[in-house]
């Protein structure tokens, strides 16, 4: 496993969970500095002093650069550690898994993250954001129906861009593995999906990715 010289600002979450799958799949070690996300310690001055934006995870060079948002995070790992790619090695390849990844975000997970954070998760995150829980089930049905067509998509494919994984199936299953524990399940008739799920939780990284927090918090972060 290759060492590298910076810190993950690292929670329970489904987004920081993914980074740390991220890592393990790519053989990366580095630091982790914990952050309490149930109680809001990245909406502290503290934290927003280095992220403005709020967001868990971040990473933390060790130059004091703050590098934010869970994918920018990602593509800034894999251009220092090249190997496996789990974007991709060529042009083609990396154009590729970023289309499919941001596919899954603005059809799925965009949609599945907000009907819980207006819904299940009113109370932890209405004095941090501007919630909408008029809007949630529709936001539930439009994952869904996002998860529907994904379905459609994967054919016969072992992950989303065909017989390789990249970051598109991280950023999913971390997203989908929390749901279910939120009430979003995905639908047992998405059989393409439902078997790409199988393939992702039986993965090692699946299950040592999961965040110390999660059995406490009772969801999968």
């Amino acid at each position: 496993m290759k060492e590298f010289r910076m810190k993950v600002l690292n929670s329970f979450g489904p987004n920081p969970r993914m980074l740390r799958m991220f890592l393990l799949e790519k053989n990366i070690n580095v630091g982790f500095v914990e952050h309490d996300l149930m109680a809001a310690e990245n909406r502290q001055e503290k934290y927003l002093g280095k992220n403005p934006g709020g967001q868990l995870p971040a990473l933390e060079l060790d130059n004091g650069m703050v590098i934010a948002e869970t994918v920018v995070i990602c593509d800034y790992l894999e251009e220092i550690n090249p190997e496996p790619a789990l974007i991709g090695k060529t042009g083609e390849e990396r154009a590729e898994a970023r289309m499919w990844n941001r596919r899954v975000e603005q059809k799925i997970t965009e949609n599945i993250y907000a009907g819980f954070r207006f819904a299940e998760g009113l109370k932890l995150f209405e004095n941090r954001m501007r919630c909408l829980p008029e809007a949630a089930d529709g936001f539930k049905a439009a994952g869904q129906d996002g998860l529907a067509w994904l379905d459609e998509q994967m054919h016969d494919n072992q992950f989303i861009c065909g017989d390789r994984i990249t970051i598109a199936d991280l950023v999913l299953y971390c997203c989908t593995d929390f749901a279910a524990g939120v009430g979003q399940s995905i639908d047992i008739n998405l059989k393409n999906i439902t078997a790409w799920f199988s393939r992702m939780e039986s993965r090692p990284s699946s299950a040592e990715s999961l965040h110390p927090a999660s059995e406490k918090v009772g969801m999968k972060g």
